[in-house]
């Protein structure tokens, strides 16, 4: 039976791995401040509020003393067309969730020239849930991620026109996993849980040059980060004459590098617009592997063959007094190859489209808010590593706020 077993639990454990750098770029959503999601992520080259510290720390230059905090909702909706277990294709809906990732950000004018800031944000709090005893429960049932980026930045002025930002990341982040386990002659099929935590560091970079007061350029640069991972299973119910293992396993892996180069340009006083290029190095993600302390003969290495992918990102925002009108469009194409598809983590190349509005109450206090409808395009599986075929169809709505005050 452990010959059964033990090959089991090694999926299982990768499967949460996997997921753990997935939701990286799966669900990339950049939901780390209101203002910049409104204009579809388009925000390196300007980098214009607190939110500078994960999009190019250079921003911090040109910024006083201040505060920026806020959430997303993010209500996705998923479904898959494919064989039941009488073999007639049929529809199954993801369970309907809401998450609630937020992120804090803290700016400080030193001198005339340094700024220093702090942010905090979960970019991936995120997960998925399909209804109990469905075809594809050995697969994946439920998955909880809570991921927190703890960024401490630096900002120099050279001058009025060019400033550069340095930062460190620090990463927390934590996966729980349930999917049934099909081991033969057994009712109900035990349900196999895995908890998982991980940490790594890594930093970010970046410049912005405003070649003229109309036109400004930025690049930024955020490194991988290495997550060392560690993890154990169980099963509920245990049944004792199946002898079923628990352990513990470990491994490493890594988020990958990503840059951002934008360029933007007002276009009259008050109306200003962006395009960037983001590029996200997921082709140094070859394979998994998965160490287990009790018994290295059991160690598992999974080939993974991610591609390098990129974001295309599009921003305008106009300006009538108090009050910003804000709109914006991306197009991200997905790292992972049809034959790697899984219903723990559908992805898809997608189109986003945004609009928001910015308004200042007071001098120093403004609030921002964000309507963001991500539509993936129809993924259809097919010889897929995990023999598991079929065809997604995915969406988000998100909608952010985010409340700022100058000091």
């Amino acid at each position: 039976m452990k010959k059964i077993i033990l090959p089991m639990i090694k999926l299982i454990i990768a499967t949460v791995l996997v997921t753990l750098i997935a939701f990286g770029g799966g669900f990339q959503l950049n939901e780390t401040g209101a203002r910049a999601m409104a204009q579809g992520g388009a925000f390196a080259a300007r980098a214009s509020d607190p939110s500078a510290i994960y999009f190019n720390p250079a921003g911090l230059s040109f910024q006083g003393t201040s505060i920026y905090l806020g959430t997303t909702l993010i209500t996705p909706k998923v479904s898959f067309f494919g064989p039941t277990n009488y073999s007639m294709n049929t529809e199954t809906k993801m369970v309907d969730q809401t998450f609630t990732p937020i992120n804090v950000y803290g700016t400080f004018q030193i001198t005339d020239d340094f700024h220093a800031g702090i942010g905090v944000n979960n970019p991936y709090g995120l997960g998925t849930e399909w209804p109990a005893g469905w075809i594809g429960q050995y697969v994946s049932q439920k998955i909880d991620l809570q991921s927190f980026f703890i960024t401490p930045t630096l900002a120099y002025k050279l001058n009025d026109q060019l400033s550069i930002g340095v930062g460190v990341n620090y990463v927390i982040g934590g996966v729980k996993m349930k999917l049934a386990t099909s081991i033969p002659f057994n009712s109900p099929p035990p349900i196999a849980s895995l908890d998982l935590n991980a940490t790594g560091i890594g930093f970010n970079g970046g410049i912005i040059y405003k070649l003229m007061p109309e036109l400004s350029i930025g690049a930024s640069y955020r490194s991988s980060v290495k997550l060392d991972a560690t993890g154990s299973a169980s099963f509920d119910p245990n049944y004792a004459v199946l002898n079923l293992p628990t352990g513990d396993a470990a491994a490493s892996i890594e988020l990958p590098a990503t840059g951002f180069l934008g360029v933007s340009y007002k276009l009259m006083d008050d109306l200003e617009i962006e395009a960037d290029y983001q590029y996200v190095g997921w082709s140094s993600y070859k394979e998994l592997k998965i160490e287990f302390k009790a018994d290295p003969t059991k160690n598992k290495v999974s080939p993974k063959n991610y591609e390098d992918t990129y974001v295309l990102r599009f921003g305008a925002e106009y300006t009538m007094g108090d009050l910003q009108l804000r709109g914006g469009y991306l197009y991200d194409r997905t790292p992972v190859l049809t034959q790697y598809d899984e219903p723990l983590l559908p992805d898809a190349n997608r189109n986003g489209f945004t609009v928001g509005v910015g308004y200042k109450l007071t001098k120093s206090l403004i609030v921002d808010a964000t309507y963001f409808f991500l539509k993936f395009d129809q993924r259809k599986a097919e010889n897929t590593v995990i023999a598991f075929d079929g065809t997604y169809n995915s969406s988000a709505t998100l909608i952010g706020i985010n409340v700022g005050y100058t000091f």
